[in-house]
């Protein structure tokens, strides 16, 4: 008992010290952690796009990662394949409609440079 407990309070002291040792180099300024800083509004808004586009597209791969996981364990229970499929089917269109938008997204703002210059 007193081994975990050492072991819980040694995990925490290691996995503490990277906190304690960034909190006193901060610098305050939030928006260069997402790449905004001091960036015009077009590129402020293109930057959390792409942010919340590649956030989609994780979740995407995520389910298809989880369908194909229910998949190998289903044991040839139909349902369970069949649960599996429908969720790989609607993540496979998820990512498409993701990647479409980010293509979307950066063809608009493509065009709306040229027109601009």
């Amino acid at each position: 008992m007193k081994k975990k407990i050492l072991g819980g309070l040694l995990t925490l002291a290691v996995l503490a010290v990277p906190a304690v040792a960034a909190a006193q180099v901060s610098t305050g300024n939030y928006g260069v952690t997402f790449g905004l800083g001091t960036a015009d509004l077009e590129s402020t808004v293109v930057n959390i796009i792409q942010w919340v586009l590649g956030f989609l597209g994780l979740i995407a791969v995520i389910f298809i990662l989880y369908g194909g996981f229910v998949w190998m364990t289903a044991s040839g229970n139909e349902e369970k394949v069949s649960k599996a499929k429908k969720v790989i089917t609607a993540a496979v269109i998820g990512l498409i409609v993701v990647l479409l938008a980010w293509a979307i997204v950066i063809f608009v703002v493509g065009q709306a440079n040229t027109w601009v210059e």
